[in-house]
């Protein structure tokens, strides 16, 4: 892992969905084991420069995600390397059992891609808004569960799950997000990333939140409050040492994802803690909520994703550890 920060916290102009197309075309030119399949969405997701580029490992499986999995699954068992896209709806919810049975209890090689996650599905809506996908896929056995953070780490994720055999699932945004890394920085999937040195609390973050808890960061700052912030881009396998070290060195936890409260990071960072280390935990996420439809900071706002929001959630925290 050799990762630095940006300077500056700011909207990388070049969408995300590029940048995963780009390094897919990148792999596939390295490995010719590489494969794309996508559920009637290549435009969408931009996946139709892969098919430009490589008409004969391209298979748009049109609107049946549960047989494009299956697909997958035959794919693997000839040597292929398959990336799977659809929303994260019908990635998880609708493609659920054969990505269980065909894929992982079968013990193949799948890598499904799942885009527009919680608030990012934006104006497609509530029935296209997974606020529950992280937690299907984390309870699959032996699928690993990533949401990369900006468009240096969907880079470096890419390019590492070409090479790392078994089923995981890859939670990202298709438009444009917070630029957090410079590029060429590479992870550890399952380590999570230290941004920010504190002491009042620790706040792990995943996704758009990360950005959104580096804000909150900065707030607290200018009111004596030092937390500090991880990056946990990896969901499953989650990374117990830093949860139970950040637990020990701050006696509070808070946690920031663009996912339900239930069966997510929270979920799963208050399980590592009530096995070994009991401590204050305040989750930031939505409340058990269906989503529904609106420009994305108009829904960060409704469910409360924000900054404001992380720093009310690390008081809270704060006054329990009191």
């Amino acid at each position: 892992m050799r990762f630095e920060m940006a300077r500056q916290i700011v909207t990388d102009p070049v969408e995300m969905r590029k940048v995963y197309t780009d390094t897919l075309i990148e792999m596939a030119g390295k490995n010719p084991d590489v494969v794309a399949l996508d559920g009637d969405l290549m435009r969408a997701m931009g996946t139709f420069s892969f098919k430009e580029a490589y008409p004969e490992r391209t298979i748009d499986c049109g609107i049946m995600e549960s047989a494009m999995y299956s697909v997958c699954a035959g794919l693997s068992t000839m040597g292929k390397i398959p990336f799977a896209h659809t929303f994260g709806v019908f990635s998880t919810r609708r493609a659920c059992d054969q990505i269980f049975i065909s894929c992982a209890y079968a013990g193949h090689n799948v890598k499904v891609v799942g885009s527009d996650p919680g608030v990012t599905a934006a104006i497609n809506g509530g029935t296209h808004m997974p606020f529950e996908d992280v937690g299907i896929m984390r309870g699959i056995p032996g699928v690993t569960v990533i949401e990369p953070t900006d468009n240096a780490m969907m880079r470096d994720m890419v390019a590492q799950l070409c090479g790392l055999y078994g089923v995981q699932y890859i939670r990202l945004v298709r438009r444009s997000v917070p630029r957090i890394y410079k590029d060429g920085s590479t992870f550890s999937i399952g380590k999570a990333n230290h941004l920010r040195e504190g002491c009042d609390a620790a706040v792990f973050a995943s996704g758009i939140l990360v950005a959104e808890t580096l804000k909150a960061a900065e707030l607290l700052a200018r009111q004596g409050i030092s937390i500090d912030v991880y990056d946990m881009f990896t969901i499953k396998p989650i990374d117990r040492e830093a949860v139970i070290a950040a637990a020990k060195k701050c006696g509070a936890v808070v946690t920031a994802e663009n996912h339900s409260v239930y069966n997510g990071l929270g979920s799963a960072v208050a399980e590592v803690l009530g096995d070994t280390l009991p401590t204050p935990c305040v989750r930031v996420g939505v409340n058990d909520e269906f989503g529904e439809v609106g420009p994305r900071e108009y829904l960060q706002e409704r469910f409360g994703l924000t900054a404001e929001k992380v720093c009310q959630a690390v008081k809270k925290t704060m006054a329990m550890k009191r």
